[in-house]
């Protein structure tokens, strides 16, 4: 496992299994996502309250496939199992595959330091990102200085 620190995160290079999510899928851009994610995560929530034992103690999950004009995102939460989707949800994942990854503490609207830490660290140390990438998000706090969101780059 490879380690670096960048600013203030720590970024590793690790392989990581695939985890399934239960999604709503959107085109949109990375802009406008911050404001869609909480209507977009309803859809998801309300599947897995209606399927108990689907979600034992998954985390909210968003999944940037593409960035493109107009990129398809999913928004999801994780599940403990594959399932058959409905038009409104899907039954995605995240991939497995080498990651680079980093831990961001504090508020969603600070992400971006984190994204750009894995962005530069990848290019100081050779590794070629490509698409997608996502993030995990922890449990809430209403402190925003404690909410904790991972960041992955799966590498090619």
């Amino acid at each position: 496992m490879e380690e670096a620190k960048t600013m203030e995160y720590r970024v590793e290079v690790k392989t990581v299994a695939e985890q399934p999510i239960a999604a709503a899928r959107l085109r949109t851009t990375f802009k406008l996502i911050s404001k869609e994610i909480g209507s977009l995560l309803s859809g998801p929530w309300s599947f897995l309250r209606q399927r108990p034992g689907l979600r034992t103690d998954g985390h909210n999950v968003a999944i940037y496939w593409s960035m493109a004009a107009g990129g398809s995102i999913e928004v999801g939460v994780q599940v403990v199992a594959p399932f058959d989707g409905t038009d409104e949800v899907v039954c995605s994942a995240t991939p497995a595959g080498t990651v680079a990854t980093t831990a961001h503490f504090g508020p969603y609207d600070k992400l971006g330091v984190a994204h750009e830490a894995v962005m530069k660290w990848c290019k100081e140390n050779g590794h070629q990102m490509g698409m997608p990438f996502w993030e995990v998000y922890g449990d809430w706090d209403d402190d925003p200085s404690k909410l904790r969101t991972d960041v992955f780059y799966l590498l090619k």
